[in-house]
């Protein structure tokens, strides 16, 4: 019997085969290499974790042999699939807090944060998700309920967009502020004179929630990997993390308890984090890149916290705000640019980003593949799309189609002609970077295809597409999600494709994003996630399916015996 057979004769049996050994082998695939002909292959071999070679069922199986062979049953494999800009580690967190995504009513908030601490009681309330354009009464809510609710315990729940925070007098009174307290770069909203619990952007700092337990993080880390590795995202860009939790992910992927790649954009809201990282330089290994900085130009357009070059059509005399002042941004970038670090900044409103891009220009003295990146992009001034030859746009196709109903009442019809205009900044650049900001927007990533390709909501809206003339191509969205984000992390050389010498990350769709007709692009699985050729992530089906398929096989080679 052959499970008889000596482990050594097996070897040796193998290299007598004249064929060379490798650890895994792909077969009867249509795999998207996306290199630079979009080449398709059927089959790849990995050695050591990364592609040996690629080429036609027939090429890889006469001359590479594996212990570990998958047949892909025909699905379509591409890259493994990179965000090029979320919050990983705060959607961990996220796991952990009361959870407010697709609350249509103040009142479902409330009920949501009254069985979250029934089941916790914790000793500070705190969640993530409300948007109050989603509801009937589109209007910021006021801290009347919470108060009543929670009189003694301090609530703090942030709006989806992480630029707005509802609190209670309770958290007001912890944290020592009232109507009068001074801001810069942000705003205590008000009604009638009173405090309505709404604070915007720096005026959030002064909430002083508990930081998490080292274990906390750890499980947030955790628990986020899980989620991702789903989804078929084998690169994560975190946009702000501290130096505590770079450490944290650096010893966790040290002892491989973490193994996400993950580019860190340490957060420039510290000068002390950006002279540190400066005078230690660029930190790099295979799964942790630390070579950025993320700088806030702005708030939300949302919570009206952009930065708009003339006022917000709603709300009059009322233009958002940068978050620092302009001296400010000079000194940070004129820093970042006599370093090898990159600066990646948030803009979202069209004053913030003639700013910002002014700034870069300044700054950069036309450096040349510095690729300093804007992250968001979202509106534009007509003169500012030239400014983009040398800047990398950053953007997440379904904020378009979340924003998209409301978004012509904050700016107007003629400011919306420069907005969420992906094909006009890839004209530009001749690149560009997509993501989702998860977990402002949802992590799963063919979402982000669907929106960047159709720009519609989920269910078919509107039918012509949401300024469909700014759509992309599913090979411009699919190089956005793979090559054009290693590209904006420095990393082309090492992922992005399915090319002999780069790292065997890659995914087994469950339907090809290519050829499906557009509508079945939301309902794509990853069948299968391989990260370093390990196999992180296997649908569930599919191993129920597997092992059935392994005791049919043992049930027949018992009869054949």
């Amino acid at each position: 019997m052959i499970k008889n057979i000596p482990i050594l004769f097996l070897t040796l049996l193998l290299f007598s085969c004249g064929k060379e050994k490798v650890d895994l082998i792909v077969y009867n695939s249509t795999t998207y290499t996306i290199n630079d002909l979009f080449q398709k292959k059927e089959a790849f071999a990995v050695k050591d974790g990364k592609f040996v070679a690629t080429g036609t069922d027939e090429e890889i199986l006469d001359n590479y042999i594996a212990l570990d062979t998958v047949n892909a049953q025909e699905k379509a494999i591409i890259p493994g699939l990179i965000d090029a800009h979320c919050h990983f580690y705060r959607m961990g967190l996220q796991q952990q807090k009361a959870n407010l995504e697709g609350t249509k009513s103040y009142d479902a908030i409330l009920d949501t944060l009254v069985a979250y601490q029934k089941e916790k009681n914790v000793s500070f309330i705190t969640g993530r998700g409300w948007d109050q354009n989603d509801w009937e009464v589109k209007e910021f809510p006021t801290k009347e309920k919470l108060d009543a609710l929670f009189p003694s315990t301090p609530v703090a729940i942030t709006r989806i967009d992480g630029h707005a925070l509802l609190v209670n007098q309770a958290a007001l009174n912890l944290a020592g502020i009232n109507k009068d307290t001074p801001v810069t770069g942000g705003e205590i909203i008000t009604k009638n004179g009173v405090m309505t619990g709404v604070l915007i952007d720096a005026a959030m700092d002064f909430i002083k929630i508990p930081e998490p337990t080292r274990q906390e993080s750890i499980d947030a880390l955790l628990e986020a990997q899980k989620i991702c590795f789903s989804y078929g995202l084998t690169t994560v860009d975190d946009a702000g993390l501290d130096k505590n939790t770079i450490d944290l992910i650096d010893d966790l992927q040290k002892k491989n308890q973490l193994k996400m790649r993950i580019y860190a954009m340490v957060s420039g809201d510290k000068q002390s984090q950006i002279d540190y990282y400066i005078k230690q330089g660029i930190y790099k290994t295979d799964r942790l890149n630390v070579r950025s900085f993320k700088v806030y130009g702005d708030g939300a357009l949302g919570s009206r916290g952009a930065a708009l070059r003339e006022p917000y059509s709603d709300r009059e005399n009322h233009f958002g705000a940068l978050i620092y002042t302009p001296e400010r941004y000079r000194e940070i970038a004129k820093q970042i640019a006599a370093s090898e670090f990159q600066m990646n900044t948030h803009a979202i409103g069209d004053s913030a980003n003639t700013w910002m891009l002014k700034t870069y220009k300044e700054a950069l003295k036309d450096q040349e593949d510095r690729r300093w990146r804007i992250e968001h992009a979202q509106i534009i001034s007509s003169k500012d799309f030239r400014s983009f030859n040398n800047i990398i746009p950053s953007v997440q196709p379904t904020h378009a189609t979340s924003d998209m109903y409301w978004a012509e009442e904050r700016i107007g019809k003629e400011r919306m002609r420069g907005a969420y205009a992906y094909r006009n900044l890839l004209n530009r650049y001749g690149k560009i970077a997509l993501g989702t900001d998860f977990p402002v927007e949802k992590v799963n990533p063919f979402l982000t295809f669907y929106a960047a390709r159709h720009r519609k909501d989920l269910e078919g809206f509107p039918e012509e597409g949401f300024q469909i003339g700014n759509a992309l191509t599913r090979t411009q969205t699919l190089k956005g999600m793979t090559i054009w984000a290693a590209h904006a992390n420095f990393e082309e050389q090492e992922k992005g494709t399915i090319e002999v010498g780069k790292f065997a990350d890659f995914v087994i769709l469950s339907q090809d994003l290519m050829s499906i007709d557009g509508n079945e692009i939301p309902n794509t699985k990853a069948i299968a996630t391989y990260l370093n050729g390990e196999n992180v992530y296997t649908i569930k089906e599919v191993v129920k399916k597997n092992e059935e398929e392994k005791e049919e096989k043992i049930i027949e080679n018992e009869k054949t015996e």
